[in-house]
């Protein structure tokens, strides 16, 4: 009876071991691949496998109008669906907005805010601008004719250019940005000159930079960030920070003990080896937060960026 107790306690734990191990999640990128979500939901797929958090992650790209779309086709087809999760962040939150869309973050499960990026901006090698001086000379010159790249309408790229332009003096509503739904895309505009300049997260343009085909003029940050060659707006006598933050929500419809279950995975992804190691290689800052915390946070950044693109003319009163 002990041998036949004790083999069927190993057949549990074994059958338990193997269910874990065959846990799936779908992963949905609200953007086309190369871009800072995709990025995001890759990076989450290759941790949560190789430390066993899940046996089988899938990302699923589903891009255009700054995430709303993916968003939207997300809340209508992963209710109550556990395994189903979705990559989001700042630029989601500023979409949303400017498009007035019919849906909120308030229609999904927030589970944490994962990383923050500040945003770097750059111009192609050949291109006449040697520093932020002189790029912001031209944008005062004829703001039209400085054509900027970066992410969606209403995103953290977006914000980041008015909140320059208004800081140099520039009306922000003249300025002349092209918005892409990818990374890969402005990136390829960059290059391409058919801009001027771009903005986007620093590691989106880490490889570039480093093998100086784009020129980095300046940086986000409060501060200047160890290993990354180039002044701040605010050393410039730029007074704008800003910095772009993603985060995972899950499905709506899901119950408190799946919401657990969850954030425990994620935390054991934000954990692991090889999510750290991630973070260093992509220059992603640590910014983990879950809970009533996160809840509580994102809703004072909605707000916070609602008033951010009234005063640069995206939204309107």
């Amino acid at each position: 009876m002990k041998r036949l107790l004790g083999a069927a306690l190993i057949a549990g734990i074994t059958a338990t071991g193997a269910l874990a191990q065959t846990e799936s999640y779908t992963i949905i990128a609200p953007a086309a691949p190369g871009g800072g979500w995709d990025q995001t939901a890759r990076t989450m797929q290759t941790a949560m496998q190789e430390a066993g958090v899940a046996g089988n992650v899938q990302v699923v790209n589903v891009p255009g109008a700054g995430g709303t779309i993916g968003l939207a086709q997300f809340i209508s087809q992963s209710s109550g669906d556990p395994s189903a999760l979705i990559v989001g962040g700042y630029v989601m939150v500023g979409a949303i907005l400017t498009n007035n869309a019919p849906y909120s973050l308030d229609d999904v499960t927030p589970i944490a805010r994962l990383t923050g990026e500040y945003e770097a901006i750059v111009v192609p090698a050949a291109s006449p601008f040697q520093t932020i001086d002189d790029l912001v000379a031209a944008m005062k010159a004829d703001p039209g004719a400085v054509a900027i790249a970066g992410g969606s309408a209403g995103g953290t790229d977006h914000i980041a250019a008015g909140l320059l332009a208004e800081a140099a003096g520039v009306d922000p509503k003249q300025v002349n940005y092209i918005a892409f739904s990818g990374g890969g895309e402005a990136l390829a505009a960059i290059l391409g000159q058919q801009v001027a300049a771009g903005i986007s997260g620093y590691g989106e343009f880490e490889s570039q930079i480093a093998s100086g085909t784009l020129r980095l003029l300046a940086m986000t940050s409060e501060e200047p960030i160890e290993g990354i060659d180039a002044p701040t707006l605010k050393s410039s006598g730029l007074d704008v920070v800003i910095q772009n933050w993603r985060m995972v929500a899950a499905a709506p419809g899901i119950t408190d003990e799946q919401k657990a279950q969850i954030t425990a995975d994620i935390e054991k992804m934000v954990k692991s080896e090889q999510w750290q190691e991630a973070l260093e290689r992509n220059g992603w800052e640590d910014t983990y937060l879950s809970g009533d915390a996160f809840t509580a946070q994102l809703a004072e950044d909605v707000e916070t960026t609602r008033a951010i693109l009234k005063t640069i003319g995206l939204v309107q009163e």
